[in-house]
């Protein structure tokens, strides 16, 4: 227990974040050769990106690391039982739910400039095809990814594009348009 305690004890909050985007770490995967730490998801795409470096240090990553990365569980572990502070409202979380504070942070939310609001999107028909069971499916209007159920997509957008920014084009039928443009000529005559 004490080597543990030491452990634990000669990391500092820095190290609980990725160095590629900057968060704290999800899925936390080491590199061999150079032990440098990165979410899991930030690793494979600067391998893909990059080949056969370290995305740190340029060090080399060996053909079986790229494809299936080594589990930093000790420091998993470590994110478990201790804190950090939210970057923004500075309340004390533990490091592996940090990111699901950051959805509910409105200080977080407005400092990095995320809606807590999720995108509404709307499913066109050519994105809607039936399984072989009958049951139609779906395809993501943002990474175009297909063959999801309702939920499954749901699912799918929470976890992968929750804090994406989406420009949203509102196309506004004419009523609506002449509404508006009554409620702004009237906002400024007053």
């Amino acid at each position: 227990m004490s080597e543990e305690l030491s452990a634990a004890t000669s990391y500092t909050e820095d190290d609980f974040y990725c160095p590629v985007c900057q968060e704290v770490l999800k899925t936390p995967v080491r590199t061999a050769a150079c032990q440098h730490v990165f979410c899991r998801k930030c690793f494979l795409t600067a391998m893909r990106e990059s080949g056969i470096h370290c995305p740190l240090c340029r060090g080399s990553v060996t053909r079986r690391e790229r494809a299936c990365p080594e589990r930093a569980l000790d420091l998993e572990n470590i994110m478990r039982r201790f804190s950090g502070s939210c970057r923004c409202c500075s309340k004390k979380i533990k490091f592996y739910r940090m990111r699901h504070h950051y959805k509910s942070c409105k200080k977080y939310q407005d400092e990095y400039g995320v809606s807590s609001v999720i995108p509404n999107f709307k499913i066109s028909q050519d994105s809607v095809r039936s399984s072989s069971s009958g049951h139609p499916t779906f395809k993501c209007p943002l990474c175009q990814e297909s063959n999801f159920t309702r939920q499954r997509l749901l699912d799918h957008c929470n976890s992968n594009h929750l804090f994406q920014i989406v420009p949203v084009n509102l196309q506004l039928d004419e009523e609506t348009q002449y509404q508006t443009a009554v409620e702004e000529s009237f906002q400024v005559n007053m």
